[in-house]
């Protein structure tokens, strides 16, 4: 038995309320069981309980055992002194106020339903990485809706944080933040941190500065990336480093350490050498790429800005002075799908926040409907159970519930896991 247990019980009134007392023989009606807290004080704020023939309104607090209140210090705590009724599993000590007057308090240990406690105990024990996957068939179809259309907007606020953070750094400045954002993302999961360091590292005005040349774009990003520090032969490659040599002394810059960048388990294509040919390339054709992103209407359009290749030298390269077999290194739509999902569509979605205009907001929930989904074995085993995996809408929901509620058997929080308990 445990607290969260309870508190799911009272909050849903999953007991029996047939002929309620108090421990001290008074009679119990629950007009309104409160507000569910989540911070420090009383677990529910603002109920209304009839006791006897008193009306209260006030909070209530609950434990598994009565005796939990002076465990946790609750005697000597002013923020307790207005509960109204002590609701516990199991009533194994008397408790009073400061006056001295004795707290009433309803006890549930033979008013949960046995079946209800044991679905709680199947799901908390699950072995499984989805603990209700065995039962998650029987629920309807617009409780699972329901419950993506939540997780959905709960994910982008959770990614809506770093964005933010790094906006107020940038002093609100949005076309910095979003060049810093993109940044990071063009280094994906591996790579993301060093990508960010180099955005960091060379602000966009730099870059803009030069956006009529790609070969000076190309030598300040790879020379700020530390990969311009030592002697080349190679023709392309020294050439980046005379640019390089006067900007960075133009500009005062200082380069990140070239060994946080990594290579070890990444296929070719992916290397940050070709990652940063890239983004060279999409800094050199979308000047004001910030504004066009904010003002972009169909997910087509969103697609264009980021159908780039590396320049020809990269072609035959995937590394400075090594040739290769010759390819055109083109970012591949699942990469763009990644870099909007993960980056267009959160900023959109904050900037329409910030600004307080819907039409921002609304349009990132479309793009999201328009987008393909997501592709990883977590996707693939909510596909195995049958949910709807076609869109970006759906799939990041489903990443928010697997991520933050499956893996730590959140199921009381969760709409699917309320649908089963209650169904029990």
């Amino acid at each position: 038995m445990t607290e969260e247990f309870l508190h799911h019980v009272w909050k849903f009134r999953l007991f029996d309320q047939t002929d309620l007392k108090t421990i001290q023989g008074e009679s119990v009606s629950i007009e309104k069981v409160g507000t569910h807290n989540f911070d420090s004080g009383p677990d529910f704020f603002n109920a209304k309980i009839k006791i006897a023939d008193t009306l209260w309104a006030g909070n209530v607090e609950i434990h598994t055992y009565a005796s939990d209140w002076l465990k946790h210090d609750h005697q000597s705590d002013k923020a307790y002194q207005n509960v109204v009724l002590h609701v516990v599993f199991q009533s194994d000590k008397e408790i009073k106020r400061f006056s001295g007057e004795v707290i009433p308090v309803l006890e549930l240990k033979n008013r949960i339903p046995v079946s209800l406690l044991n679905k709680y105990k199947y799901f908390k024990t699950s072995k499984s990485s989805i603990p209700c996957s065995a039962q998650i068939k029987e629920v309807p179809a617009f409780v699972v809706h329901s419950t993506i259309d939540k997780l959905l907007l709960e994910r982008l606020e959770r990614k809506s944080i770093s964005i933010l953070n790094s906006l107020a750094l940038n002093n609100n400045n949005w076309e910095e933040t979003f060049y810093q954002q993109i940044a990071r993302n063009f280094g994906f999961k591996v790579n993301a941190e060093p990508f960010e360091l180099l955005a960091k590292s060379l602000p966009s005005l730099v870059l803009a500065k030069h956006k009529n040349s790609l070969l000076q774009i190309e030598a300040l990003l790879f020379g700020q990336a530390g990969m311009l520090e030592t002697h080349m032969d190679d023709k392309y490659a020294l050439s980046l480093q005379n640019e390089y040599s006067f900007l960075k002394k133009k500009f005062s810059l200082k380069p990140i350490d070239e060994h946080l960048w990594k290579y070890m388990r990444l296929r070719p294509v992916n290397f940050p050498t070709v990652r940063i040919a890239q983004f060279a390339q999409l800094v050199y054709h979308s000047s004001h790429l910030f504004s066009k992103i904010i003002e972009a209407e169909s997910v087509v359009q969103l697609k264009e800005y980021f159908q780039i290749s590396a320049s020809t030298y990269w072609e035959e390269h995937y590394q400075f002075g090594t040739p290769s077999v010759k390819r055109k290194k083109q970012l591949g739509q699942d990469s763009i799908n990644t870099i909007l999902i993960n980056t267009v569509i959160p900023f959109l979605f904050v900037y329409g926040k910030q600004k307080k205009d819907d039409k921002y907001i609304e349009r990132a929930l479309y793009f999201l409907e328009h987008l393909d989904g997501d592709k990883n074995s977590i996707i693939d085993s909510w596909s195995e159970l049958g949910l709807p995996v076609k869109n970006a809408y759906a799939t990041q929901a489903l990443l928010q519930l697997k991520n933050e509620y499956c893996f730590f058997k959140k199921c009381l929080n969760c709409n699917v896991g309320n649908y089963l308990m209650k169904k029990s």
